[in-house]
């Protein structure tokens, strides 16, 4: 009795250690699996494959901008001819037709210059009406616009303050030095000297 206990326990132990190495292995293969995976989209793009690539961008992207360009092209082509329309033969015109063809083309200029003068003048007014919301908005609000200020050199002033202490300094040094006492008054010419006697002095 006891053996086929000691047996059954044995088995269901071998049972379990068997159970455990095939999930190990299991793991073990889906590790490797995804390694390898992992390698070989790794590996996918060589040097050679991306300068391919790099250089298929390229010139995709130079076709692209290609017919972006043809396409500005015709679309300026249509548009002056729609303005100014198809240019006259002037070569073989006789004088009559010179006429009209000025006449047309200056009636046409004349017309643009209407529509481009209306147009600014509508602008001009578009742009008054936005800056005066904008005032309004902003004391409603109560924000006030900083104005803008002009920039202004913090070294002027000292410049300013030296040129003048120079011109000062200048200006005395070309002044002349007068020796001749001209403007003295009679009363000092008639003090006596301190090396002179008064007449007090002398007498006895």
């Amino acid at each position: 009795m006891a053996d086929d206990e000691r047996k059954r326990l044995e088995d269901e132990k071998k049972r379990k250690q068997a159970e455990t190495d095939r999930k190990r292995a299991e793991v073990r293969a889906r590790l490797e699996e995804a390694s390898k995976a992992k390698k070989a989209k790794k590996g996918f793009m060589t040097p050679d494959r991306k300068k391919k690539l790099r250089l298929l961008l390229r010139k995709k992207a130079a076709e692209e901008l290609k017919k972006e360009q043809e396409r500005k092209a015709a679309e300026r082509r249509r548009i002056i001819e729609e303005r100014c329309g198809k240019p006259k033969n002037v070569d073989d015109a006789s004088e009559d037709d010179l006429r009209e063809i000025c006449q047309m083309y200056y009636d046409r200029v004349y017309l643009c210059e209407g529509q481009k003068w209306d147009l600014e003048r509508e602008v001009r007014k578009r742009d008054y009406e936005i800056a005066d919301l904008n005032s309004q908005v902003n004391d409603l609000r109560g924000k006030f616009m900083k104005p803008t200020l002009k920039k202004v050199s913090k070294y002027e002033n000292k410049f300013a303050k030296l040129q003048k202490k120079a011109a000062e300094f200048n200006f005395r040094n070309q002044l002349k030095q007068v020796k001749k006492k001209e403007f003295t008054l009679e009363e000092e010419d008639k003090e006596p000297k301190k090396s002179e006697k008064a007449e007090w002095q002398t007498k006895k």
